[in-house]
């Protein structure tokens, strides 16, 4: 599980599967694993008596769940979220309504040049348009720092 959210006594796990081709979805068989180190998960902390409650299991996916996985995963209580899954409260949705929008969404932006920029900790739009100076560790001339700039606060602009 990559993050533990704690809310009072509850305790969420979830899973986070990054693609970067567009194309590419989530089958079935990525639910059937979270749902399995969930219940993993959730055994070992009873066994050990931990007092927090391992409320649910969660996967978050940048791209699409296949129907197969959105069955198995709602069957089995898993929270989906994908980039147009579910209707409302999808990734899109939650990056357009909070303007958290990653870097990785520039156009502007080579992926070496993105890499640079998240080894250097600027994963949010919002940090490049607030730190400026951070572009100049990608190596950018001037003309092309600006059109990175411009792309983030058109991001901002339209959402």
């Amino acid at each position: 599980m990559d993050v533990v959210a704690e809310k009072g006594h509850l305790l969420y796990m979830v899973e986070c599967k990054y693609h970067n081709m567009q194309g590419k979805f989530c089958d079935v068989k990525i639910p059937l694993y979270v749902h399995s180190r969930f219940l993993d998960i959730l055994h070992a902390r009873e066994s050990s008596g931990q007092t927090e409650i391992l409320q649910q299991g969660w996967l978050v996916n940048n791209t699409r769940f296949t129907s197969d996985a959105i069955k198995y995963g709602t069957c089995a209580g898993l929270k989906l979220i994908s980039w147009d899954y579910p209707e409302k409260g999808n990734l899109k949705n939650l990056i357009d309504d909070t303007g958290l929008h990653p870097i990785t969404s520039l156009t502007s932006l080579t992926l070496k040049e993105k890499k640079i920029l998240l080894n250097h900790k600027a994963v949010l739009c919002r940090t490049l348009i607030n730190h400026p100076e951070l572009i100049n560790t990608a190596g950018l001339n001037e003309k092309r720092q600006k059109k990175v700039l411009q792309e983030c606060e058109e991001l901002f602009l339209y959402h």
